[in-house]
């Protein structure tokens, strides 16, 4: 939470017919992660990247890789995941059928691979459910808009959203990073950056762009100063 500024491109609005360039392109423009969404067409409707594609990916990638699952079977299929590498991985709340057990198998499993472990979490999946999870994480990913699709409008309730889950951090005497997933611009950056957001997931927004150098330089600029905010206003 207020940590550095961090910028991750997803690569689902990225060309698939140019992807090493586009991948090269956010690179030199100053990204610091790769964001990578795996959709099942189960657990969300839409079909997208699977295991070889992140494989692939990671070896070729000049960027930290951030693998977020939207998927059914997260325990069955994680292994395939950890194989293919992977800086960080994500797993969804709503995908387990008894949370209470297997997210602390799943944060496990990823760690004792070495890779970093994140839970994310729906718009209307309330907050608090993932409470007991925190000191588990090394990230929370809070989904700004309905997951499935890329290009969707930011959900102006996230702000309040991610100031809670900041709350619940504090409460817990734990840090995570909290990333924030969907409709993310420079007009739309600041509510969750001031309430302590710190690493952004820009889709459409970057790979859209005439200058996606300049889009990312002015949706870091942003949320650096709403840290700024967000810092004074819990003194």
């Amino acid at each position: 939470m207020f940590g550095n500024v961090k910028i991750a491109p997803s690569i689902l609005s990225a060309d698939f017919m140019q992807m090493a360039r586009d991948i090269q392109m956010i690179a030199d423009a100053g990204a610091d992660w790769i964001h990578v969404d795996v959709m099942d067409g189960h657990f969300v409707p839409n079909l997208t990247m699977g295991v070889p594609f992140v494989k692939d990916l990671n070896r070729i990638a000049p960027l930290p890789v951030d693998v977020h699952l939207m998927i059914d079977n997260p325990l069955r299929e994680l292994p395939w995941f950890i194989e293919a590498g992977a800086y960080s991985i994500t797993v969804h709340y709503e995908a387990f059928e008894h949370p209470e057990t297997e997210i602390s198998q799943a944060m496990n499993m990823i760690h004792d691979a070495g890779i970093k472990a994140a839970l994310s979490l729906k718009p209307d999946t309330p907050v608090d459910d993932i409470a007991s999870y925190l000191p588990q994480v090394d990230m929370v990913l809070m989904m700004s808009v309905y997951p499935g699709f890329s290009g969707q409008s930011y959900i102006p309730e996230s702000g309040p959203r991610t100031q809670r889950l900041a709350q619940l951090c504090r409460q817990a005497g734990v840090a995570p990073i909290i990333q924030v997933d969907g409709g993310i611009k420079e007009a739309t950056v600041g509510d969750t950056a001031r309430a302590g957001a710190d690493c952004f997931v820009m889709g459409s927004a970057c790979f859209g762009s005439d200058d996606s150098a300049a889009a990312m330089a002015a949706v870091r600029a942003a949320a650096t100063q709403a840290h700024v905010q967000g810092k004074e206003e819990l003194r």
